[in-house]
């Protein structure tokens, strides 16, 4: 999702990034504390189907806590409003079992232009008490880059700093595959934690075709239109698989995450076996009716598993995800609404209006729904 204005364990990194290193155990980072819920499930692709240990198929139902990737840059702070046990709880009592959580690539390598009080050490730290808060409420943990570095002034620039302060079309070079190994690297031990490659890929609106698009998606390198060097999402799949983490990965389409239709051509190859296609869906994206998704979602939804990491809509209501919903849970899908966080819904879909977890009205569609699919299930299995 692009924001509204102002909302909008041990690494390997690039020589001349500047890291504050303390604050790790030999091992990475802390262990995490007793749990007080039921563990979330280790989750692995089998055929198009997401399962746990016991071979059970498993759908990760949830939202998105925004915050993470912008604060942080804008020396605010490292999270937009509360993270702490509470609050995470409320996430749990709307029956959720998955919480996505955006992270910037600048402040977990902790460059110069960071605060140091909200990047490396102290960045890393904080995401991964509010990681292990998600765990032990019993919730899958998705951390994924969201804000990256690169200078690009096109076509529906969000910015134009070099910086990682807005959305840029593709991931970098020069930092995100050092991101990506410091970050599994960080995971590889807790495959309960799944990992989101970049949340909203858009070299389509560089390149002058859209199989040079998907081209730059997959392979990176020099890409028309972009004036950095891309890293592709089998770059970054190399370097999270070098660093030995099986965990789950997700890999979002071009177009915002809203196009898939080039996915199961272009998909990166990965030697763990462990890829899920990822898409976002708003009513004001291009592919957003029904028939769009028969076309080109099923598909790739018969061949992978499918996580729709971000729904929602500008409407202050929920008559559009209701429709996605139904959509996605026909068919057995996991999806996660955008966002808790108590902003003005008419200026985003913020699915809460506090902390404590009372609903939006556009929120209240999500909540409503999955505890009436919990209470389905439970029924089911009882």
């Amino acid at each position: 999702m692009r924001h509204p204005p102002r909302l909008s364990r041990m690494l390997a990194v690039p020589v001349g990034v500047l890291l504050t290193i303390g604050g790790l155990t030999a091992g990475g980072l802390t262990a995490p504390s007793t749990a007080t819920s039921a563990a979330p499930p280790v989750l692995r692709a089998e055929g198009n189907k997401l399962v746990d240990a016991e071979g059970a198929t498993h759908r990760l139902l949830g939202v998105n806590r925004s915050g993470g990737e912008f604060a942080c840059v804008q020396g605010r702070g490292i999270f937009d409003g509360p993270v702490d046990d509470a609050s995470v709880r409320a996430i749990a009592d709307w029956k959720a079992n998955a919480v996505r959580i955006p992270l910037n690539e600048e402040c977990w390598l902790g460059t110069d232009n960071i605060d140091p009080r909200y990047g490396g050490a102290a960045y890393r730290a904080a995401i991964d008490d509010l990681v292990q808060r998600v765990q032990r409420h019993g919730m899958t943990p998705i951390v994924e880059l969201h804000w990256s570095h690169g200078q690009y002034t096109g076509n529906s620039a969000g910015c134009a700093d070099v910086h990682a302060s807005c959305q840029k079309p593709m991931p970098n070079a020069r930092y995100t595959p050092a991101f990506w190994t410091s970050v599994a690297t960080a995971y590889k031990n807790d495959p309960e934690v799944v990992l989101d490659l970049f949340n909203e890929p858009y070299p389509d609106r560089a390149t002058p075709t859209t199989a040079e698009a998907w081209a730059c998606w997959r392979d990176g390198g020099t890409c028309t239109g972009i004036g950095y060097e891309v890293a592709g999402m089998q770059d970054l799949l190399d370097a999270v698989r070098a660093t030995g983490a099986k965990n789950l990965v997700l890999a979002a389409g071009i177009a915002y995450a809203n196009d898939l239709s080039g996915w199961l051509r272009y998909a990166p190859h990965d030697p763990a076996g462990n890829l899920a296609a990822a898409w976002h869906i708003y009513n004001f994206n291009a592919c957003s009716d029904e028939a769009c998704w028969d076309r080109t979602l099923a598909p790739v939804a018969a061949h992978v598993p499918l996580v729709a990491g971000e729904i929602g809509e500008n409407t202050c209501a929920h008559g559009f995800i209701d429709r996605v919903m139904k959509w996605f849970d026909d068919r057995g899908l996991s999806y996660l609404g955008w966002t808790w966080n108590a902003w003005d819904c008419s200026s985003g879909p913020a699915l809460i209006s506090s902390y404590d977890g009372t609903p939006t009205p556009f929120g209240s569609g999500l909540r409503d729904h999955l505890r009436a699919l919990d209470t389905r299930e439970e029924t089911t299995t009882s």
